[in-house]
């Protein structure tokens, strides 16, 4: 018994963290820790499930950088009027897992129901009026884009 557990231990040991399971797009976002307004947000509108779903989800996620851009009496007007937060972050979610080599020029429909419009400016990702800084982050019901700045439905 003595030499399983030191072989299990050994094998572990040789092993990337999260190799065993990726975390869906909830938790992957909430352990980054430079998302956490958009988790906040997210469990004020009741995403939490949805999210947590089996998906596929791509999620334009902006960090808590892009949230601080926002004035704070209208983060805080957003926060706490459950249906305008709602169609805001569902506006960053389009159906499916579309990896960064997948993106294509154009307008793409969200779950919200509005579209977003994605350019190549400058070699640079854009979706609406924010700027792509980090693509294909992988999770088990999708994969999240960082963003930096909060877009809003049109």
């Amino acid at each position: 018994m003595k030499r399983l557990l030191s072989a299990v231990a050994l094998a572990t040991a040789f092993v990337a963290p999260g190799a065993w399971a990726a975390s869906d797009i909830v938790d992957t976002a909430a352990g980054a820790g430079n998302f956490n307004t958009l988790v906040t947000a997210v469990k004020a509108a009741g995403l939490v499930d949805t999210l947590k779903g089996p998906g596929p989800f791509t999620v334009f996620a902006p960090t808590d950088a892009a949230f601080a851009k926002v004035p704070k009496a209208d983060l805080d007007a957003l926060l706490a009027d459950k249906d305008k937060l709602t169609a805001v972050l569902t506006y960053h979610v389009v159906p499916g897992k579309v990896m960064a080599a997948q993106v294509k020029p154009g307008n793409v429909k969200t779950v919200q129901g509005g579209e977003i419009t994605v350019a190549v400016e400058g070699g640079s990702v854009k979706v609406d009026n924010a700027t792509v800084t980090q693509t294909d982050i992988e999770t088990s019901n999708g994969v999240i884009h960082v963003i930096d700045t909060v877009i809003m439905p049109k």
